[in-house]
C-alpha cells in the first residue's frame, strides 16, 4: 500500500493547475471582464461575473456567465483526469474558481425556477467539496 492510497476506494481528489494571473488580476481590483477577456478559460473571472450579476439582480445573465465559467471548469478537470466524479477539493486553491462557478451556477438556476437543475449542481457541489459547499453557503 502507497501512503497516498485512498482507502475509501474512491477517486483520487482532482487538483487543478495553479493559474496565478487571473486570481492576482482580481485580487489587485482588476474588473472581471477585463480579466474573462484576457484568461477566458478562467472559471473564477467567470465566476466573478456571475456573482456581480446576481447582486445586481440580473438572474439571466449571472447564469448565463456561471454556466460558461462551470463549463470552462469542466473542461479543466478533465484534463486534470478527473473522469467525471470524485473530490475537488476546495482547500486546493486553483479549484476554487470551478467550485464557485458551481454555486453560482445552482444559485442562479435557482432563481429563475430551474429546480432540476438548482438540485443537480448543489449535489454536485456537496459531492466535489463539501467544504465548498458549507464555504459558499
Amino acid at each position: 500500500m502507497t501512503i497516498h492510497e485512498n482507502l475509501l476506494g474512491g477517486p483520487p481528489p482532482t487538483h487543478l493547475p495553479d493559474d496565478p494571473e487571473p486570481r492576482e488580476l482580481l485580487a489587485n481590483g482588476t474588473p472581471a471582464a477585463d480579466v474573462a477577456t484576457k484568461y477566458p478559460t478562467s472559471s473564477l473571472a467567470w465566476a466573478r461575473l456571475a456573482d456581480e450579476a446576481f447582486e445586481r439582480g440580473s438572474v439571466v445573465e449571472s447564469y448565463a456567465y456561471a454556466r460558461t465559467g462551470y463549463h470552462r471548469g469542466l473542461d479543466s478537470l478533465r484534463r486534470s483526469g478527473w473522469k467525471g466524479h470524485g473530490p475537488v477539493p476546495w482547500e486546493h486553491e486553483p479549484n476554487r474558481g470551478f467550485l464557485r462557478a458551481l454555486h453560482a451556477l445552482a444559485r442562479a438556476a435557482q432563481a429563475i425556477g430551474e429546480q432540476e437543475e438548482y438540485e443537480r449542481c448543489t449535489q454536485f457541489l456537496k459531492d466535489s467539496s463539501p467544504t465548498a459547499a458549507q464555504t459558499l453557503g
